[in-house]
């Protein structure tokens, strides 16, 4: 019996995953997402905020702390787009080194896809034809297409809720146009979408969030969350309550976690244009996300005979 961490640092939160394996069975001891805001004003100023650094700093500490508590063998960090981009990742990374001994692993928009794409195949059945499985974070949004379980091709945008929120959305509330120049950004940022597809499957914590809300989870709950189907109409129905509140407001909504709530609006329009850009009615939500394909390819996988 084995267990082992992955934490995984985004562009708006790190979520950490660990999970013990015994024979062919795996089962998640923690799953939990500490949302810092770490590119928070990555948009403008091309670099990580030294507040946003030091609340991830600490959150990384904690999480590396309860995964040696939970006895750990082994603890993988990766970093996505926050720390593809920022022109002082490096120095984040060595902090968080020295402060609690992790190592970050930059992995490209390319390898993020294909871990996302190697989680939803092992926690949803078997999907026949055409599938497009989609993972919305702060910074950017990773597609994956395949069909019978054959990559067909996968790949990366920078269009994420943290930075489109940054970039976009300063009003509280949200005006009309900020929230249509949005609209227009995520147009001309999604041609590459190529319909149809027989199956679009969510991941990321903007849908869960969105399928949270929809189902009114006072706590969180990954049974009910994975696997539900989350349709257009309530995409839609969300951005409309979300835009005509404050923040503030946001916050008291039954499913959202407070800490998402200033980004929450720029993460539903992004689904929505992905489902309109693919003609779905429905998607499919997922709780596996990139996190549990780094368990299964990078540290479970190598343990099997």
């Amino acid at each position: 019996m084995s267990r082992h961490a992955v934490i995984d640092i985004g562009t708006n939160s790190l979520k950490i995953q660990v999970a013990e394996r015994e024979g062919g069975q795996l089962t998640v001891l923690l799953d939990q997402i500490e949302v810092t805001g770490l590119g928070r004003g990555l948009e403008e100023t091309g670099l990580l905020a030294e507040e946003a650094m030091a609340r991830s700093v600490r959150a990384a500490t904690e999480l590396t702390a309860r995964a040696r508590e939970l006895g750990a063998d082994e603890i993988l960090a990766v970093g996505t787009m926050a720390l593809r981009r920022a022109g002082n990742a490096a120095d984040f990374i060595e902090r968080v080194r020295r402060e609690c001994g992790l190592a970050i692993e930059v992995i490209s928009g390319d390898e993020e896809a294909r871990l996302a794409h190697l989680a939803v195949l092992s926690g949803l059945p078997t999907i026949a034809g055409r599938l497009c499985i989609f993972d919305t974070g702060g910074g950017s949004t990773e597609f994956i297409f395949s069909e019978d379980d054959r990559v067909l091709r996968r790949f990366s945008v920078e269009l994420g809720s943290r930075l489109s929120t940054d970039a976009l959305l300063r009003s509280d509330p949200v005006t009309p146009s900020e929230l249509a120049a949005l609209a227009r950004r995520l147009s001309d940022g999604l041609v590459e979408l190529d319909p149809p597809v027989d199956e679009l499957v969510g991941i990321g914590g903007t849908v869960t969030t969105l399928a949270a809300v929809m189902l009114k989870l006072e706590d969180y709950d990954a049974d009910r969350v994975h696997g539900c189907r989350l349709g257009r109409g309530e995409v839609e129905r969300q951005i409309e309550l979300y835009r005509g509140l404050p923040v503030a407001e946001r916050r008291r909504i039954v499913g959202l976690l407070p800490a998402r709530a200033d980004v929450i609006l720029a993460g539903a329009a992004i689904v929505r244009a992905v489902m309109a850009g693919l003609g779905a009615q429905a998607l499919t939500v997922s709780d596996r996300g990139l996190r549990y394909g780094l368990l299964q390819d990078r540290l479970f996988r190598r343990e099997s005979p």
